[in-house]
């Protein structure tokens, strides 16, 4: 029987020396690689941070003690040995584990997460939480580099180095969040390599180890692999320290021994400290370790798209190629989510004209309008649930300066797998509201196409196109004209106003309702802001409207539609997605579970009406 085999939770981990922890190490590895390949979800992160796991649970009893991750793609390992090993095989399926911390689902889990530079914060919280209530157990956040690049985490850390909270900070230092680290933070641990004295010594190390050979090229790799810890903490120290924060590092993250000394070190100390770790993202996979942004997620094998169908976010990215380069004043913009966000070809394109700013959509945003006051023609490109981070910029810095900013919102409504923290069902809510702001949503590849060319050369003022999370519909639309709604079947004994990826559905739905004699006409309202109120007005002369859409029904589309039906004094039923947070699960079984599937929606109808 292997170790992990005998492993039902930290207290069967605590047991086990160091070297039976480097032997479940390995065993923890392929059991991911085994179970990942097949459900889908985090792979190199995980992989990552199999030795500091085990070592966070050798040293502290996480059941008393806090562990607060960040993001939380990186608590598989801790899953595994809190308990739910068992159930890995449902993780990030419907009624199964979810990919993220969640309190609900076991005591080990302290916090829930999904967005980054999140740890921090919520660890304070915790600790001073812990300190007016007279109790003594230990409080330990877990962050990323790229996710240190947010700004609330440098607020975070500002706070508690004048506070003097007693906790412990874990930088898992990899280099990557996504995508290769960017920005000043990342560049500031690299200084030391520009100096003369730096550069003339490297240079004469390198001659001399040349001449030894194969000896030579093994030092010289040794060497590099210490020079490299060397100057991150000479470079990182003084700034934790100068802000209060106990600084010790840097600690080889996969190295069990080092850390277990360390953790029990710290675990006393009555002040904050930083514990700055190295660690390789996709370890034990050379895959992953070749390619740690194609393996970040991965999709289950048994779903894999046909080789010929494209994404939105494919078809979104060749577009923009396009247009970028019969326009030169068109730049992109993301917040470390180029490859999802469908712009690896840009970026190799038009290496000058790509500005990935990290985990900083806040900044992203306000960036975004100075480049467009500047003249230029900035898309900023990100997912819908990391937008929602930045919605007083868009209001405040872009909105109301009425700046040609192009939103590409990619995951709008429902993503599936990844559950509640990653639905992008709020987008339609929180941006048809503002002033200023055009909303549109594609339903098909034709649609995006011309969206995306009106907004980028013809809007002069902030612009939104959301799309969703999988492959393109391949409908035929008719020719987009802005502000004007399509009307694929006119107005019926009843009718459905929908938009987006719900179109499809709609005229399923539609098909569905002509075969049991019932009328019923479809209306495209792409431009969803401001809204064609005068088509609208138009299928009111319908005995009843529905609307439908990939969204919650507060706030969105169907509010919109509702009001100028109540003027008319139409009976209209909002179909979308209630008021509750949706979790995670298969596309098609979620849209099921809501009665969002064609068949459903007319047995929704059916009743209404009758």
């Amino acid at each position: 029987m292997s170790i992990l085999d005998s492993i039902n939770s930290p207290e069967d981990v605590r047991k086990l020396d160091i070297g039976q922890l480097n032997i479940l190490s390995g065993e923890i590895r392929e059991f991911l690689i085994k179970n990942i390949l097949v459900t889908g979800g985090h792979l190199a992160s995980n992989l990552g941070v199999v030795e500091l796991t085990l070592a966070l649970h050798k040293v502290f009893d996480l059941s008393v003690d806090r562990l607060i991750f960040d993001v939380g793609h990186q608590s598989y390992v801790h899953k595994i040995i809190t308990g739910r090993r068992e159930a890995f095989s449902t993780l990030r399926k419907l009624g199964g584990l979810s990919g993220f911390p969640k309190p609900c689902e076991s005591i080990y889990d302290a916090f829930g997460a999904g967005h980054a530079s999140t740890s921090i914060s919520a660890a304070a919280g915790i600790a001073r939480a812990r300190d007016l209530q007279g109790e003594s157990y230990n409080v330990i956040a877990f962050i990323g580099d790229g996710a240190l690049t947010g700004g609330m985490a440098f607020e975070a850390l500002n706070d508690i180095g004048q506070r003097k909270s007693k906790m412990i900070i874990i930088l898992n230092d990899n280099e990557m969040s996504i995508e290769k680290n960017v920005g000043g933070l990342s560049a500031h641990l690299g200084l030391l390599r520009y100096s003369q004295k730096y550069l003339n010594t490297k240079n004469a190390v390198a001659e001399y180890l040349d001449k030894k050979g194969k000896k030579g090229a093994v030092l010289a790799q040794w060497i590099k692999s210490a020079k490299d810890r060397f100057k991150f903490a000479t470079m990182a120290a003084p700034y934790f320290e100068s802000i209060g924060i106990n600084y010790v590092g840097i600690i080889d993250g996969h190295n069990i021994e080092a850390l277990t000394e360390i953790f029990e070190r710290v675990k006393n100390v009555d002040e904050p400290v930083i514990i700055h770790t190295f660690t390789k993202k996709g370890l034990g996979y050379k895959k992953a370790e070749e390619n740690p942004d194609k393996y970040h997620g991965v999709s289950p094998v048994l779903t894999a798209g046909a080789a010929n169908e494209i994404t939105y976010s494919e078809a979104f990215g060749e577009k923009f190629c396009s247009l970028a380069s019969e326009n030169n004043k068109i730049t992109a913009i993301t917040a470390a989510m180029a490859s999802g966000c469908g712009l690896t070809k840009f970026g190799k394109s038009f290496p000058g004209r790509l500005f990935d700013v990290g985990i900083a959509e806040e900044h992203a945003v306000t960036m975004a309008a100075g480049m467009a006051a500047g003249g230029l023609v900035p898309v900023v490109c990100i997912y819908s649930t990391f937008l929602q981070r930045a919605y007083d910029q868009i209001i405040h810095d872009v909105c109301l300066q009425k700046l040609h900013v192009v939103f590409a919102i990619d995951r709008a409504g429902l993503v599936g797998e990844d559950g509640e923290t990653h639905q992008g069902l709020f987008d339609l809510s929180y941006l048809t509201h503002i002033p200023n702001l055009t909303v549109l949503a594609p339903s098909c590849r034709d649609e995006l196409l011309q969206m995306l060319d009106y907004a980028v050369n013809d809007c002069t003022g902030p612009v939104a196109v959301r799309y969703p999370k999988g492959i393109v519909s391949e409908r035929r639309c008719s020719a987009f004209v802005p502000f004007e709604a399509e009307k694929i079947i006119p107005a019926g004994y009843i009718s459905i106003i929908t938009c987006g990826k719900m179109v499809d559905t709609a005229l399923k739905a539609a098909d569905l309702l002509k075969q049991k004699s019932i009328d019923c006409g479809v209306l495209n309202l792409r431009t969803v802001a401001p809204a064609d109120i005068s088509s609208i007005e138009e299928y009111c002369h319908s005995k009843h409207i529905f609307t439908l859409e990939d969204n919650y029904t507060t706030g969105g589309m169907g509010s919109i539609v509702a009001g100028i039906a109540a003027q008319k004094g139409v009976k209209c039923t909002r179909l979308g997605f209630p008021d509750e947070f949706i979790k995670h699960g298969g596309q098609n079984e979620l849209y099921d579970i809501y009665s969002l599937t064609p068949d459903k929606i007319v047995q929704t109808i059916e009743r209404i009406i009758k």
